[in-house]
């Protein structure tokens, strides 16, 4: 009996409220719109959900690959022959005085908003980032100099020997990096941020300026994967990347956004063979120009 048929039979038995999909076409899930087909895909709605799929995934040893907004990541053309677990639907936020805890699935764009509903300051650099808080804790997403190095308190996190809470101070974060980044199989489950009380019509006026920067500097009418690259100690990838005129290269449906040369953007009907070479071509052409080697911050699965 094949892990599928297996997988399947434990779902209907003892996850009857999960939805569960097959080979379902990665690009619909991906801020890319790029990827074939998993062979399936999950969506739990709460920890416990997660918890008890995980432990089956671990019984058969099938590969799992954990999913936010799909904001940082590309798939292949051909598909992925693994369980793709998508946390959107974990969703709760709770407020206890000036300190929210959130599920892995939460946006960041919704937690900002909700802390400035909340009268709350601290997150407004979050607002127009993509990505969900579990994606956004693993790589310490941040912009407009504000990350969430400088509000987590603890993480809680699925690892193989179970659930463990973390407190930030031990969470190695820095640039582009945790724990979790060098603890692949670990699972972000959700996390704590301290915030200050602020003037709501303050926080909503930095947000909105943010927001306006983004739409100005960004390509955000195009698919993508947002910064395809880490910044360069001393540099900025995507000055490296225009100072050696590649600016608006493509590689078939690829092209390096005219409007902000550190993004890859899908002109349509890009596939994943596209983006990789549009990636090979900036490394070789950058390091031969400025001697710098570009680090991709995009995750390409393979």
């Amino acid at each position: 009996m094949s892990w599928e048929t297996t997988l399947d039979t434990k779902i209907i038995d003892y996850l009857p409220n999960l939805k569960w999909l097959r080979d379902e076409p990665l690009a619909r899930h991906t801020s890319f719109r790029i990827g074939g087909p998993a062979k399936r895909m999950a969506f739990p709605k709460t920890a416990e959900e997660l918890i008890v799929l995980d432990g089956f995934l671990r019984e058969l040893g099938v590969r799992t690959i954990l999913l936010g907004n799909g904001t940082n990541v590309l798939f292949p053309d051909e598909g992925i022959d693994a369980v793709v677990i998508v946390t959107g639907e974990m969703a709760r936020i709770e407020r206890d005085g000036d300190v929210l805890t959130a599920d892995a699935g939460v946006s960041l764009a919704r937690l900002a908003t909700f802390a400035w509903q909340e009268g709350l300051t601290g997150l407004e650099f979050a607002h127009g980032i993509p990505g969900s808080l579990g994606g956004g804790v693993v790589m310490n997403a941040g912009a407009y100099d504000g990350s969430l190095s400088d509000v987590l308190t603890e993480v809680t996190a699925l690892f193989p020997d179970g659930v463990r809470t973390i407190l930030v101070g031990d969470l190695q974060l820095s640039y582009r990096h945790s724990l979790f980044t060098e603890e692949p199989e670990a699972v972000v489950l959700r996390a704590k941020v301290r915030l200050n009380a602020g003037d709501k019509d303050a926080v909503k006026a930095r947000m909105d300026e943010l927001m306006a920067r983004r739409k100005a500097s960004q390509p955000l009418e195009y698919p993508s994967a947002g910064s395809t690259f880490k910044r360069p100690t001393g540099y900025f990838a995507g000055r490296l990347i225009e100072d050696a005129g590649l600016k608006g290269a493509r590689v078939g449906g690829a092209q390096v956004s005219p409007k902000h040369a550190g993004f890859v953007i899908n002109t349509g009907g890009a596939t994943c063979a596209d983006v990789l070479g549009l990636i090979e071509k900036i490394q070789k052409t950058v390091y031969d120009a400025a001697g710098v080697k570009l680090e991709p911050e995009v995750r390409v699965i393979r």
